[in-house]
C-alpha cells in the first residue's frame, strides 16, 4: 500500500508560494520542486483554494496565500487535504476466535486514536511560518557548508 504524500506536498506548495512570492509560479514550476506532475499540483492547489488557504486567478501564474503563514497551521493543511482520513489503518480481517485476532482491533484502535490526537495537537501548534523559517535556516546552513 502506497502512503499518501498529499499532506507534505501541500505544505511544500504553500511554503513555495510564500518563499517565491515575487515570481510567476505556474503549476509546472511548483511541480518541478516537488518532482511531481503539474496535474497533481493543480489538484492540490484546488483543494487548498477550496479551503481558503490560497487564492488564485484563473489564467495567471500568481497564487498567493490567503492569510499570513503564521496564521496557517499544519492542522489546517492536514484537515484540508486529508480530512477525516485515518492516520493508521487496522486490519479488520483477523480471526475473532483467536485471543490476538479477536482483541487486536479494539486494543490497537484505542492506541491509534491516542497517537492520532497527539499528532493533530502537534500539527495545531506548528505554523507554516515555522516550516518556512526552518527551510530558510536549512538552506543558509547548506550554503555555508558549500562555501567553506
Amino acid at each position: 500500500m502506497r502512503v499518501s504524500t498529499r499532506f507534505s506536498d501541500s505544505i511544500h506548495i504553500l511554503a513555495f508560494i510564500d518563499i517565491y512570492d515575487q515570481k510567476k509560479l505556474s503549476s509546472e514550476i511548483i511541480a518541478s520542486s516537488i518532482e511531481t506532475s503539474p496535474v497533481v499540483v493543480r489538484r492540490l492547489m484546488g483543494v487548498l483554494r477550496e479551503n481558503n488557504l490560497i487564492a488564485t486567478k484563473k489564467g495567471t501564474a500568481e497564487p498567493r496565500l490567503s492569510k499570513s503563514p503564521k496564521d496557517i497551521t499544519l492542522l489546517d493543511v492536514y484537515l484540508a487535504v486529508e480530512g477525516d482520513k485515518q492516520l493508521f489503518t487496522l486490519d479488520t480481517s483477523t480471526n475473532p476466535d483467536c485471543i490476538v485476532g479477536g482483541n487486536i482491533q479494539k486494543v490497537l484502535g484505542a492506541y491509534y486514536e491516542d497517537a492520532k490526537m497527539a499528532a493533530l495537537r502537534k500539527f495545531n501548534n506548528i505554523s507554516l511560518q515555522d516550516v518556512i523559517e526552518t527551510i530558510l535556516v536549512e538552506q543558509k546552513a547548506k550554503e555555508h557548508r558549500i562555501n567553506n
